[in-house]
């Protein structure tokens, strides 16, 4: 899955989460009232565990998780967690974003043996393609 900005009148007002087969939801909004929030967005946990963590589960052997982003957000639901971990010790390759800071959920992941952290800026970003 990957995420993108909702904006109203040019203006961003939350999140969407967007599968690659099509489906969409949405992540975090400035309307939501949840007791999960960051910032002014309140996140939406049930999009969460609907839509965005069924696509964290491979469909084949071969298949390729794409996931954009492991944040804070996200974090907030333990089905998200637990079933990232269980992706996470699989033997399937993950591309993925993952927040520059966060709890130790989040660092601990970072920390794995198996993961291997590229930092992307404008700068770089044409050309880690090819490395990736």
């Amino acid at each position: 899955f990957f995420t993108r900005e909702i904006k109203e009148r040019g203006r961003r007002v939350g999140f969407s989460i967007n599968t690659l087969d099509g489906r969409e939801g949405i992540l975090a909004h400035k309307s939501i009232r949840s007791e999960y929030r960051v910032g002014k967005y309140g996140v939406n946990i049930e999009d969460i565990d609907t839509i965005a963590v069924p696509s964290l589960i491979p469909k084949g052997k071969d298949e390729i998780v794409v996931i954009d982003e492991i944040g804070k957000m996200e974090c907030f639901s333990l089905l998200f967690r637990d079933t990232l971990m269980r992706v996470l010790n699989a033997p399937h390759w993950i591309i993925g974003s993952i927040a520059q800071k966060g709890d130790p959920f989040i660092q601990k992941i970072k920390e794995r043996d198996d993961v291997m952290l590229v930092c992307i800026a404008q700068r770089n970003r044409d050309i880690l393609v090819d490395q990736i």
